[in-house]
C-alpha cells in the first residue's frame, strides 16, 4: 500500500510538471502558476511524508530545464532530508543552492530562492543548536524576502528569527520579532487558524520569562486549533506545553504532553530528530519523578542518536541529567565521569546551563565540597538577574512596539480623515450625476411608453384595414355556398356514387379550405382530414405505385391538439406536386406524429428526390412562406418555440433522395397575439 501511495504521489508530480512548458510560451502574469503549484502540493507533504518528496523531487529533476526550478526543488528536498534528520544531506543541496544564488540576485525569483535558502540554513542550524548562526540566516532571509514584498513568507522567517533570538537568551527580540508576526497576520487579515505558530510563540515566551498565566492564555489560543496542525507542529506545541509544566514543577502534567509527544512521533516514522529530543524531556521527568529505571532506558536511547548527529548541546544537556541521575542512584564516581566529559558552554542554551549547575551544585553538594556547590548556586542566582534584565526590556520592547503601533495608527487616521473629506466631495459630484442620469432615464423611459403606445396603435389599424380588405374580398366574390349547392346538385342528378367520389371529396375539400381561411390554428384532427382529402383526390393521378402512411402516437389526442393551419397540408401538397407526381416507378409519402415529453415532433417524409433550388418543378415556394412566416409571428408571442426544418436525406436503399419537413409542436403552444410577460 505504501508503494502504491509513492506512486500515484509520484504520478500526479509529472502530470503538474508536465504543464510547465506549456505556461512558459504565454504571458509572465501566469507563466509559473503550474510550477507553484506543483512545489505548493510538494512542500505541504514535506513534514508528513518527506521520504516520498524525495523520491518525487529525484524523479522530477531530469525533467526541469528552468535553473530556478530546479534550485528550488533541490531545496524542497534540502527540507524533505531535515525532517528525515540527514542533516549532512540537506546542507550540501542548500550549499548548492545558495552558490547557484549568489551568482545572480538581481532576478526577483532567484531572491525568492535566496530567502527560502537562508531560512532554510537556519533550521538547520538550529537543529544543532548554533543559534547565532541561526539568526545571522534568518535576518538574511528576512532582507532577501523583503525585495519581493511577499507578506506570508515574511511572516514565517519572523516568526523563526524569533524563536532564534529566543534560544540565544534575547527574550527581548524575541517577544518583538513574535508581536510583529501578530501585527503582519492582522495587516494581511490572516485566518484566526493559521495563527497558532504565533500564539505557541508567544507563549514561549511567557514561559522563559515564568508569566505561567499568560503562557496558559496563548497555548489555549493554539490548542483550538491543534487539528489543523502539520504533526511538526503538533510535536512543538505538545513540546513546548510540557516544557511550560516542567519549569512550574507539575512533573505529572508534563509527563502527560511528553507522552503524547511521543505518541505521535512514533506513528511518523521520519520524525527521527523529534521523537529523540521528546525521549531527553521524557527521560528527565522521570528522573525528577525518581523514576530512575525509565529515566535511564530514555536517556541512554537518545545519546545515542545525538551522538551520531554530533549535536552537542542535546549531548550536554542529556550528560547533565545523567550526572544528576547518577546522584540519585548512589554512583558519584559516574557522577564525576560524565562531569569530566563536556565543559564547553559555547552556544548551549542558557536554560540548560541554569540545570546543569543545579545538578553541578547536587553533586558537590553530595561529595562535600560546600564551596564549589555554592560557586553554582550563585551562578545561578547570575542568570536569574540576567533573565529579570531580559524581562525588562522585552517590556521596554513591546512598550516600544506599541508607540510604534500607535503612530502609525494615528497616521492612518489623519491618512483616513483626508481620504474621507475626498470621498465627500466625490459623493456630492455622484449625488449630481445620479440625478442627471435618473432625469434622463425617466425621459428614456417616457419617451419608450410613447413608442410603444404609437406600436399598439399602429396594430390595432394594421388589424382594422385587414378586416375590412377581408369584408371587401368577400363582398366581390362569388357566394361559396351557391357553388357548393349547385356541385351538390349535379351530383344527386348523376346518381353514381362511385363516379361522383371525386367531385365529393373536391366539395368537401374547398368547404374545408373556405372554412379554415379565417382560422390561425385547427385541430389536428381537423388537419389530418383536410390532408387525407387532398390525398384521395391526387391518389388517382399519382398511380397505383403510391402508397400514403400515417402514422399516429397512441399518446396524441387529435381534438386536443392544436396548430397552425395548414402546416401539414402545405408540405404534402409540395411533396405531391413538385416530387412524387412526376417520379417514375415506387413513390411514397409518410406522415409520422409523435409525442415527446411535452412536445409533439411531426414529419412529413417522402422519395421525391429531396428539395432541388434549381428544379423546374420547384414551385414559387409560396406556401412554405406563408408557413414560416406564420410560425414566426406565433413565437414572437411565446416562450417556448415551434422550431421547424427542412431537410434532403437518404430514404431508400437504393440511395434515393428524399425530402423531409419536421416540426416540434409545444403542448402549451398558444395562438393568442397577446405577448406574454
Amino acid at each position: 500500500m505504501e508503494k502504491l501511495n509513492v506512486f500515484l504521489f509520484l504520478c500526479i508530480s509529472f502530470f503538474m510538471l508536465s504543464l510547465l512548458p506549456g505556461c512558459l510560451v504565454r504571458g509572465t502574469e501566469g507563466r509559473h502558476e503550474p510550477y507553484a503549484n506543483l512545489m505548493a502540493g510538494l512542500e505541504s507533504n514535506t513534514s508528513e511524508r518527506p521520504g516520498e518528496v524525495c523520491a518525487a523531487v529525484d524523479s522530477l529533476l531530469p525533467s526541469v530545464k528552468d535553473s530556478v526550478s530546479y534550485y528550488s526543488l533541490l531545496v524542497l528536498k534540502a527540507k524533505s532530508k531535515l525532517f528525515l534528520a540527514e542533516f549532512d544531506s540537506s546542507e550540501v543541496l542548500l550549499r548548492m543552492a545558495g552558490s547557484f544564488c549568489s551568482r545572480d540576485s538581481s532576478d526577483a525569483r532567484v531572491r525568492d530562492l535566496y530567502a527560502n535558502v537562508y531560512n532554510m540554513q537556519g533550521n538547520l542550524y538550529g537543529r544543532f543548536a548554533v543559534y547565532d548562526s541561526a539568526v545571522w540566516a534568518f535576518e538574511k532571509a528576512y532582507r532577501c524576502a523583503s525585495h519581493a514584498g511577499a507578506s506570508e513568507p515574511l511572516l514565517n522567517i519572523s516568526l523563526n528569527l524569533a524563536d532564534a533570538y529566543i534560544r540565544t537568551g534575547r527574550l527581548d527580540l524575541g517577544s518583538y520579532w513574535y508581536n510583529y508576526a501578530l501585527s503582519m497576520a492582522d495587516s494581511i487579515r490572516m485566518e484566526e487558524k493559521k495563527r497558532f505558530p504565533i500564539y505557541y510563540g508567544l507563549a514561549q515566551v511567557n514561559m522563559e520569562l515564568r508569566d505561567f498565566g499568560t503562557c496558559d492564555y496563548y497555548y489555549d489560543l493554539a490548542a483550538a486549533y491543534f487539528d489543523e496542525m502539520q504533526p511538526y507542529e503538533k510535536h512543538v506545541y505538545l513540546n513546548n506545553r510540557g516544557n511550560s509544566y516542567y519549569y512550574r514543577q507539575d512533573y505529572p502534567k508534563a509527563l502527560e504532553y511528553f507522552r503524547r509527544s511521543l505518541a505521535l512521533t512514533n506513528s511518523h516514522p521520519e520524525m527521527e530528530f523529534e521523537r529523540n529530543l521528546t525521549m531527553v524531556n521524557l527521560g528527565e521527568v522521570f528522573m525528577l519523578m525518581n523514576q530512575t529505571d525509565s529515566a535511564s532506558c530514555y536517556l541512554d536511547r537518545c545519546r545515542r542518536f545525538f551522538m551520531e548527529n554530533k549535536n552537542l548541546s542535546a549531548l550536554y544537556y542529556i550528560d547533565t541529567q545523567m550526572i544528576e541521575l547518577a546522584l540519585k542512584q548512589g554512583n558519584t564516581s559516574r557522577a564525576r565521569h560524565l562531569l569530566s566529559l563536556t565543559k564547553d558552554t559555547e552556544g548551549v542554551e542558557l536554560n540548560m546551563i541554569r540545570i546543569r549547575n543545579r545538578y553541578l551544585q547536587h553533586y558537590f553538594e553530595a561529595v562535600g565540597n560546600w564551596r564549589n556547590a555554592y560557586e553554582y548556586q550563585k551562578l545561578n542566582w547570575e542568570i536569574d538577574d540576567s533573565v529579570r534584565n531580559e524581562r525588562i526590556k522585552m517590556r521596554s520592547a513591546e512598550i516600544a512596539l506599541k508607540y510604534k503601533r500607535d503612530s502609525t495608527l494615528m497616521k492612518q487616521e489623519l491618512f483616513i480623515e483626508q481620504k474621507e473629506n475626498q470621498v465627500l466631495s466625490l459623493y456630492q459630484w455622484l449625488w449630481g450625476i445620479i440625478v442627471g442620469v435618473l432625469l434622463l432615464g425617466c425621459g428614456a423611459l417616457a419617451l419608450v411608453f410613447h413608442r410603444k403606445r404609437q406600436r399598439e396603435m399602429e396594430q390595432t389599424r394594421l388589424h382594422t384595414a385587414i378586416t375590412s380588405l377581408r369584408l371587401e374580398n368577400i363582398r366581390n366574390r362569388i357566394s361559396p355556398h351557391f357553388i357548393f349547392n349547385l356541385l351538390n346538385r349535379e351530383m344527386n342528378l348523376r346518381g353514381d356514387e362511385s363516379k361522383n367520389r371525386n367531385l365529393m371529396n373536391l366539395t368537401k375539400l374547398l368547404r374545408r379550405n373556405l372554412e379554415l381561411t379565417d382560422k390561425l390554428a385547427v385541430t389536428l384532427a381537423d388537419e389530418l382530414d383536410f390532408v387525407n382529402t387532398y390525398v384521395a383526390l391526387e391518389r388517382s393521378a399519382l398511380g397505383s405505385d403510391f402508397e400514403f402512411v400515417q402514422e399516429v402516437d397512441s399518446k396524441i389526442l387529435p381534438d386536443k391538439v392544436l396548430l397552425p393551419a395548414m402546416m401539414l397540408q402545405i408540405p404534402v401538397e409540395n411533396a405531391i406536386k413538385h416530387g412524387l407526381r412526376m417520379k417514375e416507378g415506387k413513390k411514397w409519402l409518410k406522415i409520422s406524429l409523435k409525442r415527446r415529453d411535452d412536445v409533439i415532433v411531426m414529419k412529413v417524409c417522402d422519395n421525391g428526390g429531396g428539395y432541388r433550388n434549381r428544379s423546374a418543378n420547384r414551385g414559387t415556394g409560396t406556401g412554405m412562406k406563408v408557413i414560416t412566416q406564420t410560425i414566426q409571428l406565433l413565437n414572437f408571442y411565446n416562450r417556448r418555440p415551434i422550431v421547424m426544418g427542412i431537410t434532403n436525406l437518404q430514404v431508400d436503399d437504393d440511395g434515393t433522395m428524399g425530402c423531409e419537413v419536421k416540426y416540434e409542436v409545444p403542448l402549451d403552444y398558444s395562438y393568442t397575439l397577446k405577448k406574454m410577460e
